[in-house]
């Protein structure tokens, strides 16, 4: 398979420092200023997939109306990718790890 193909494609230059994410292990360049989405989007990177199903999610309203865009966070919260701004260091996965769905005394956060 190729290199992913991006859903979104920045349409006006934006400067701004760089910034570099980790989304499922994979570093995702973005400009600080851009929301978790949109880059993830312009990286060609498929946000989740249904609960229900296999069918591939992107987001749907991109305002945060709709929690079609949770991701979690490397500390075990889930985030709005489409409100939540990109971070340096950032590290996101489309699915929460084993280990967020222990009970703190198992996982070693209690």
């Amino acid at each position: 398979m190729g290199p992913p193909t991006a859903q979104f494609r920045r349409v006006a230059a934006r400067t701004g420092p760089a910034v570099t994410l980790r989304f499922d292990g994979v570093s995702i360049a973005a400009t600080a200023g851009d929301s978790v989405l949109a880059a993830l989007l312009q990286h060609g990177t498929l946000l989740r997939r249904l609960e229900f199903g296999a069918e591939p999610r992107a987001g749907f309203c991109l305002m945060g109306a709709c929690q079609d865009c949770w991701v979690w966070s490397s500390a075990g919260g889930r985030i709005r990718a489409c409100t939540t701004p990109v971070a340096e260091g950032m590290e996101l996965f489309a699915m929460p790890q084993a280990s967020f769905d222990r009970p703190a005394e198992e996982s070693g956060r209690g």
